[in-house]
């Protein structure tokens, strides 16, 4: 299973027989001792046993004759310990030998019960055997009236009635067949008499025992009780004979409840054989002893001890067992026997599952101890805490504050943090250059706080980066590298443009800071982790480091334009001229002036001018900040013409004074969205270094002018409005009409809600639009700055301040009826501030649920998609994916536009105009032009390449993916997608509404789920709540629709069939009468219940529901997250199927296997001429399908561990490590990204991009 390299290639899960329990043993463990309280030494043949496990001292035997390493490998004479290192007390195993069998709690109690099932017995009756409640018939002999493995219990009432039946029809086949004239025989007639007479009266009590001895006598009848009995029935099971018997009885009894009892007994049987193992192992004869190092027992300061509760378990085998052996040795009755034996099973019960048990053993504390299994599961257990989490040495944690003089690749640690950070390199750094001759030397120094250790710190800290990490880490760039830069205090400095990546703000926020320590993990910090790479957001490739804020605010003043302004109309030679005489104060920094464009460096225009160019002074510092060949940017039009927009220029005859006053009309400031715009157009033309650099120039000017600008804010600022009392007036008419009709019977208790509602919504926007147009005529006005520019605020938050607040929610997230018409300016009366503290109190406890939700949606969206990665360049699919606009069918509004979906993928045939040109060949990647090019061309329908079609085995191609968003290339080969898609679906989850909108109640209305729950629901793939559609099962035409008292019937006919569907009460109908309906269109308004679109439609069709339900509730929020990366999961949640005939094939039917296995199936059958098996497509949430996941060890990591588990050992699954979760558990490296290119390759990388950092 190992391969040279020490790196482990597969790993399987089995059940072990007693013989291989043994084999692993150093040897038995027979008391319950552990050690001498008085000596402190380990007791023999105890738990702590150093002759089996090992010494506890390295090289020391117990006795203390041998102490040195010469003598490893000898064993002393006279305590019998092995000289050697005490780590094998953590791998060295013992056992103890059970007086009776038992049964292992998975195989019995673990849902399905897979010894119930090989049976064919109720997990109730076999439990009530195990336990000694009821006896078993293990062979019925010449009786004609009991059957092998029935349970004969006498405590149910229900089920006793016939056991006693059956009971009493053998004792009379018995006592008819005795001779009376034999005294003998007579005696043995009498018995029988009284037996039957004690089994007609339940009052008098019945020793089954009795019965079973005498039953058997003269049956040969034989009867079990206990594991002992259960382990005899499997004993006797031959495997290959009970699978052909199945199979055979299988064909007959088709789709019936009996079909599906033998197909789980068939699955089980065919595991067990495939597997080689035997159904009697799961009876457990010998217990294995796990290492004592793993379950120790440490010294308390008071001279007490604490242990692992797993040796308090272990010691009451030990006891039960020992006194088990006395008990029989002394001939007890069988009473107290059984008695012993139940207390044992018991006992093994509570180490290997003790929560599963009706009553846990617990400790003082009246708590449930801590057996095996609940090692293993749960956050705490082995797989998430140990395993797949680790805690990292060289990291630190402190509160952050801003750094605004940082570049976009720096970091400011503190100083006292970053001396005990790098504190091994400062050491050998001082002893290198001579300053300590060793380490305790250096150690001193940095602890006396030397000089030199500052220096040395310098150095060293010039050789590495560190990794900067904010909790949640929602998405990848919640971890991000930069290089140190020391900083005084204790806060660590964060560059102003990355908090958006980070989610992180400096009101107490805190982060940890991680120190890369091999060249391999420094490397991969410096190429794919540096804070200046990170400029593009994964989820929809648009930048991430945007300017925000005071950022803003300073590039806005410096690019606004005023008429009027000192020195306007002046012309200036070149821009420095026009620099100095606003330093001189000649000019403003807004005054519009003209500057000869032959002094303009010619990297901003395609060809040569003459003549001058209108602009401002600030607008030349704005257009400084780029470095390279930028076109000159005047206004806001960033994606216009790649030269200046000729108005700008005006001849050298113009007079220029004259023109600005009277021709010429000012421009927009440069506002957030232009920032982003001309952010993104820099990279992609630039790339990731040179716009790092763009960015800190940017960022620089902003801060600088946004404290020049000496922008406040003040109460006086805005003007309450006063207007408003008229509509209120007109709008209390309005209502009082309303509420007039509806006493009068006229209105539902909802319509009149609703009207209500969207009077005073009206009247909302309406003082919203005259705000706005009050606001512009002032556009100096500071609030009005800031919201015009994107810095903070906007004009919904100034219609709260100074014109009303309009309607507020109420807990249950209804709509209140009643609107709060004060601003806040002006105040709210009491009642009004009554009303809206209900929706302030659910916002806040909305958001301390929501951020838990969303947290856990990521993780199963990780683990759905965690094995996806792209592992070759082109898979030549034999089919595309047909796309088109996402369109929202009620109000037919565009959710995600064609030329979004067709950015940055390749399409799969070529795409040609009404007229039958191409406009683009097939298999070529589709830029902004192409696509731009394609959406004039009117073309509604393009077939591309996408992940739901790539044929791939194993991951996905480059092609079918298209490019990566986060650099804006196409992918490479080893990018974790998967992962990458379930960050960019998670991260924003925490925007995303928890509320059910609801539309004062009107079923059918649009009280679909929105948000997080809706998100939760389409993934989970359940029911959906509200109201559910009716969907059409085939295609046809609607021949009728006919309503009676609020419920509807459609009527659909195609050639040769009729269907009728009745709808809910009070839905809304979407077909009409002569309309044709395809398989799977709704019907009626609401969610589809995606199961039985399933079951009706195309497999397209439910991944294209899918895709688009997904994008709605993310586009309904402003949150736009690429196709791509839904389509992953749901390329996950659709890859098994169910056989419904397995033809003469292997696999059983009602099985589970992924589409890649059942093609191969039908591949190899159809070769050797056998009839191929036949499948139906199922879904899986992202619940369920990690656990149907191949690799055993992704999902018993994931949830339900012990049911994973018993299914893994059962089929004896083999992991081959393809995930990356499996590889992380056992120390691989992972098969994706840096995993997959060698050591040399990314330090070479690392060492290239260290050279190119600006």
């Amino acid at each position: 299973m190992i391969n040279s390299k020490n790196e482990k290639r597969m790993i399987k899960i089995d059940l072990a027989s007693p013989d291989v329990i043994r084999s692993w043993s150093r040897g038995e463990v027979t008391k319950a001792e552990t050690i001498n309280y008085k000596t402190l030494k380990t007791e023999k043949d105890g738990l702590f046993d150093e002759r089996i496990f090992g010494p506890t001292k390295n090289y020391e035997c117990a006795c203390g004759k041998y102490k040195k390493v010469k003598n490893k490998g000898k064993v002393c004479e006279r305590c019998l310990v092995e000289i050697t290192e005490s780590i094998v007390r953590r791998e060295r195993m013992g056992h103890i030998e059970l007086e009776e069998p038992v049964t292992h709690i998975w195989m019995l109690k673990v849902a399905p019960s897979r010894i119930a099932a090989i049976l064919d017995l109720k997990t109730k009756e076999l439990e009530e055997v195990v336990y000694f409640v009821s006896h078993i018939v293990l062979d019925p002999g010449t009786s004609k009236h009991l059957k092998k493995a029935q349970v004969l219990d006498l405590g149910n009432t229900k089920i006793s009635i016939k056991t006693r039946e059956k009971l009493t029809k053998t004792l009379e086949e018995i006592k008819d067949g005795f001779d009376l004239s034999d005294p003998k025989q007579e005696i043995g007639f009498r018995r029988a008499e009284k037996m039957i007479e004690e089994l007609r009266n339940a009052s008098i009590p019945f020793s089954m025992d009795e019965a079973a001895g005498f039953i058997g006598k003269y049956t040969n009848a034989k009867f079990g009780i206990g594991a002992s009995a259960i382990e005899e029935l499997l004993k006797n099971i031959d495997l290959d004979e009970a699978i052909v018997k199945i199979r055979e009885e299988l064909k007959e009894k088709r789709g019936t409840v009996e079909q599906n009892k033998m197909m789980k007994r068939l699955e089980v049987l065919d595991s067990l054989k495939k597997s080689n193992s035997r159904p009697e192992w799961m009876i457990l004869h010998v217990i294995p002893v796990i290492p004592p190092d793993i379950r120790p027992i440490i010294q308390l300061d008071g001279g007490r001890f604490t242990t692992s509760e797993i040796n308090d378990l272990y010691r009451r085998i030990i006891i039960r067992n020992e006194r088990l052996k006395k008990v029989k040795s002394m001939g007890a009755p069988s009473i107290i026997v059984n008695n012993e034996k139940r207390m044992l099973q018991e006992a093994v019960d509570a180490l290997l599952d003790n929560e599963r048990k009706a009553r846990p053993v617990t400790g003082k504390d009246k708590r449930a101890l801590k057996s095996l299994t609940s090692i293993l599961k749960g956050k705490q257990g082995r797989f998430r805490q140990n395993l797949l989490g680790k805690r990292v040495d060289y990291s630190g944690r402190s509160v952050i504050a801003i750094g605004p003089d940082l570049k976009m690749y720096q970091a400011g640690i503190p100083r006292d943090m970053a001396i005990i950070l790098f504190k091994p390199f400062v050491i050998k750094w001082l002893q290198e250059n001579n300053f300590a001759e060793n380490v305790k030397v250096a150690e001193k120094m940095i602890q006396s706080g030397d000089v030199k250790i500052w220096e040395a710190l310098e150095n060293v800290t010039k050789d590495r980066p560190v990794l900067l990490n904010r909790a949640p880490t929602l998405h990848r760039l919640g971890i991000q590298a930069f290089e140190p830069k020391l900083v005084k205090g204790k806060a660590i400095r964060l560059h102003p443009l990355v908090t958006t990546a980070f989610n992180a703000d400096f009101d107490g926020d805190q982060m940890a800071v991680h120190l890369p320590i091999s060249p391999e993990a420094v490397a991969e910090a410096r190429v794919l982790m540096l804070g200046s790479k990170a400029i593009l957001g994964p989820k929809d490739g648009k930048p991430i480091v945007t300017p925000t804020q005071d950022m803003i605010l300073g590039n806005y003043y410096v690019t606004f334009e005023e008429k009027g302004q000192k020195g306007q109309g002046m012309l200036f030679s070149n821009p420095a001229e026009a620099c100095s005489a606003y330093e001189a104060g000649v000019i403003s920094l807004n005054s519009i002036i003209a500057i000869d464009v032959n002094s303009l460096d010619e990297k901003h225009f395609e060809t040569k001018k003459s003549g001058y160019l209108i602009t401002t002074v600030g607008k030349i510092l704005f257009n400084a900040i780029f470095t390279e060949k930028f076109p000159w940017l005047n206004n806001n039009d960033i994606y216009g013409a790649e030269t200046t927009v000729d108005k700008f220029i005006v001849s050298d005859s113009t007079n220029v004074a004259e023109y600005i006053e009277n021709v010429y009309e000012t421009e927009q400031p440069i506002k957030k969205k232009d920032l982003s715009a001309i952010i993104d157009r820099y990279f992609r033309t630039y790339g990731s270094q040179k716009t790092a650099q763009m960015l800190d120039n940017m960022k620089d000017l902003g801060f600088k002018y946004s404290s020049k600008s000496g922008t406040t804010i003040s109460a006086g600022d805005v003007v309450a409005y006063k207007n408003k009392y008229e509509d209120f007036k007109v709008a209390d008419e309005k209502v009082a009409k309303i509420t007039e009709f509806y006493n009068m019977g006229m209105l539902t208790f909802s319509e009149k809600k609703r009207r209500v509602i969207n009077v005073w919504s009206a009247v909302k926007d309406e003082i919203q639009v005259q705000l706005e147009s009050v606001l512009k005529q002032d556009p100096k006005n500071p609030v009005f700055v800031m919201a015009d520019s994107g810095a903070r605020g906007n004009v919904s938050n100034f219609t709260q301040l100074v014109g009303m607040r309009g309607l507020m929610n109420d807990p249950k997230g209804d709509i209140k009826e009643i609107p709060i018409k004060s601003s806040f300016r002006e105040g709210l009366t009491v009642s009004e501030y009554f009303i809206s503290t209900h929706g302030a109190r659910k916002g806040m406890a909305d958001i301390a649920l929501k951020t838990a939700d969303s947290g856990y949606l990521t993780r199963r969206l990780v683990d759905v998609s965690q094995e996806i990665i792209i592992t070759a360049v082109d898979c030549n699919p034999s089919k595309g994916f047909e796309i088109s606009d996402v369109v929202e069918t009620k109000h037919d509004n565009i959710i995600v536009p064609l030329r979004d979906r067709l950015i940055g993928r390749f399409v799969f045939a070529d795409v040609e105009d009404k007229n039958g040109n191409v406009i683009v060949e097939k298999d070529t990647l589709v830029d902004e032009i192409m696509a731009n090019n394609i959406i004039e061309a009117g073309v509604k329908n393009v077939q591309i390449r996408s992940v739901l079609t790539c044929d791939m085995e194993k991951g996905v191609c480059k092609k079918c993916y298209g490019i990566n968003l986060a650099t804006g290339e196409l992918v490479e080969i080893g990018e974790p997608v998967g992962v990458i898609a379930a960050q960019s679906i998670g991260e924003p989850g925490t925007q995303l509404t928890m509320r059910t909108f609801h539309t004062g109640g009107v079923a059918g209305g649009d009280d679909i789920t929105q948000g997080l729950p809706r998100i939760k629901e389409l993934l989970d793939v359940t029911t959906p709540k509200g109201s559910v559609a009716i969907i059409s099962q085939i295609d046809g035409v609607v021949s009728d629709v006919i309503e009676e008292d609020g419920i509807f019937t459609v009527i659909i006919k195609s050639n040769n069939d009729e269907r009728k569907y009745k709808s809910q009460y009070g839905a809304i109908i979407r077909v009409k009468v002569g309309e044709a309906v395809s398989r799977g269109q709704k019907l009626t308004e609401g969610a589809i219940n995606i199961k039985d679109l399933l079951e009706v439609a195309r497999i397209e069709d439910v991944e294209n529901y899918i895709l688009k339900e997904v994008q709605k509730v993310y586009r309904l929020q402003g949150i736009e997250i690429s196709d791509k990366y839904i389509e992953i999961i749901v390329k996950q949640m659709l890859n098994k199927v169910k056989i419904i005939d397995s033809g003469d094939t292997e696999l059983l039917p009602g099985e589970i296997v992924t589409v890649k296995h059942y093609k191969a199936v039908i591949t190899s059958a159809i070769m050797a001429g056998k009839k191929p098996p036949l499948a139906k497509y199922t879904i899986f949430g992202i619940k369920k399908a990690p656990l149907e996941s191949e690799s055993w060890l992704s999902s018993a990591s994931f949830q339900d561990t012990a049911r994973v588990l018993v299914k893994a050992i059962i089929k004896g699954k083999i992991d081959k490590l393809e995930g990356l979760k499996e590889n992380i558990m056992l120390g691989n490296l992972i098969p994706a990204g840096t995993g997959l290119t060698g050591s040399a390759e990314i330090i070479k990388r690392g060492k290239d991009s260290l050279a190119n950092e600006y």
